[in-house]
């Protein structure tokens, strides 16, 4: 090799960035160190977005273009109406084999002439209220109301003209305690969309249910898909969630929930029969913003004042109606929509007040519990929703009323 040709190759490798110099370091090998900022408010910002709960690059026509003609059709409601920081993240759950078999069952029965609350359009409303990425309570329920102008898509609430249930008063009571400056809904509503837009997100495990006939869509497919809801959550919201676990059925949803990345706080339920049990006083409102101060700061706690409503959220979609509402029946399409349908005596729900003689499932033990300790007969029959349970006839009927 001549001796400029070996000069000219020397002084190329001298040159090249992608070559160690002599005597350089081990760092002046990779470069300089990439700095990262952080913000106090949305984490790291070298963790992806989809970590955080954002919607991740999720193309829904071309997945939707995707499906089979009858899963295009099953699911509908799902493509048009779940938010796609949702849908991006459950789309694979909702092609399972047991998923696709409820939306059939709802079919069928919508085409029986059975009447479905909610209405189908605001059985997802709880994933436009609270997208993914702004999750930072949960609030678990189980059964949708099953009256008309009650369930929304939201546990617990009710939209006005609507009173609250005895559950949420309840709930409210508790908040008066950890909070004496809480102002509820007005006119005794129970309307909790501004929780909603905070980040709470308010699920039941059941998202439908058959009108009059409370827990009747359980076991038909809705709780694998409300459970994946839920583990979701856990593993995407890595800054922390606060879980209210009220009852039984909420703290086995919660049972896998461990280590210290997120808080699951336990009580009985706020209904009217176990509320006692150790619901009131429990704090967990102001636990709840004392632990979400500690993550996201004074700006991430939650107002809990209700005295302000806001409307509910439709569907951000230009597509026709779905149509399972549409041939819904026995509900009088051409009414107002808040407005109440009428009972005997010309007295409307609202004033009848319907959930009297509900509790929930821990209310149903309890009586029980009653009824055999002091000679009572059991009630024959009983019917649970999220929040609270109708009590049957006779004597238990009265126990349920004096409590």
């Amino acid at each position: 090799m001549s001796t400029l040709k070996r000069k000219a190759e020397l002084t190329a490798a001298a040159n090249d960035p992608k070559k160690p110099k002599k005597d350089s370091s081990l760092t002046s090998f990779f470069g300089p160190p990439k700095i990262v900022h952080s913000s106090p408010n949305k984490g790291n910002s070298s963790t992806p977005p989809e970590a955080q709960g954002a919607a991740p690059k999720f193309d829904k026509d071309k997945w939707a273009a995707g499906l089979t003609e009858e899963q295009r059709n099953l699911l509908k409601l799902e493509i048009d109406t779940l938010d796609p920081t949702w849908l991006s993240h459950l789309k694979e759950d909702i092609l399972k084999p047991g998923f696709l078999d409820l939306k059939r069952f709802l079919a069928r029965e919508v085409s029986a002439g059975k009447t479905i609350f909610p209405p189908m359009e605001e059985v997802y409303s709880w994933s436009r209220h609270t997208p993914l990425n702004t999750v930072k309570v949960v609030i678990l329920g189980q059964d949708p109301y099953h009256n008309h102008n009650q369930a929304h898509g939201l546990c617990f609430s009710v939209r006005p003209p609507t009173p609250a249930p005895p559950s949420l008063q309840n709930m409210f009571k508790e908040l008066k305690d950890n909070y004496p400056s809480f102002s509820p809904p007005p006119k005794r509503g129970g309307l909790l969309t501004p929780w909603a837009e905070q980040g709470i997100l308010m699920l039941n495990t059941c998202l439908t249910v058959q009108a009059h006939e409370a827990n009747s869509h359980a076991n038909k497919g809705w709780e694998p898909f409300t459970q994946k809801v839920i583990d979701t959550v856990v593993k995407v919201r890595s800054r922390g969630v606060v879980f209210l676990a009220w009852g039984a059925p909420a703290q086995k949803r919660c049972a896998k929930i461990t280590g210290g990345k997120h808080l699951v706080l336990k009580c009985a339920h706020p209904s009217g029969l176990s509320a006692h049990k150790g619901f009131f006083g429990c704090g967990h409102f102001k636990k709840t913003n004392n632990w979400l101060e500690e993550r996201y700061g004074k700006e991430g706690t939650i107002n809990w004042d209700l005295n302000v409503q806001q409307p509910i959220k439709a569907p951000d979609t230009n597509t026709q109606p779905v149509k399972a509402t549409a041939n819904q029946k026995n509900v009088r399409i051409n009414r107002p929509k808040n407005e109440l349908p009428k009972v005997s005596k010309g007295r409307s729900t609202a004033e009848k007040d319907e959930f009297d003689d509900e509790e929930d499932e821990d209310a149903i033990e309890a009586l029980e519990e009653l009824a055999r300790s002091d000679a009572i007969e059991p009630p024959a029959k009983s019917a649970t929703n999220e929040d609270d349970t109708e009590i049957t006839k006779g004597d238990a009927e009265e126990a349920v009323k004096g409590e």
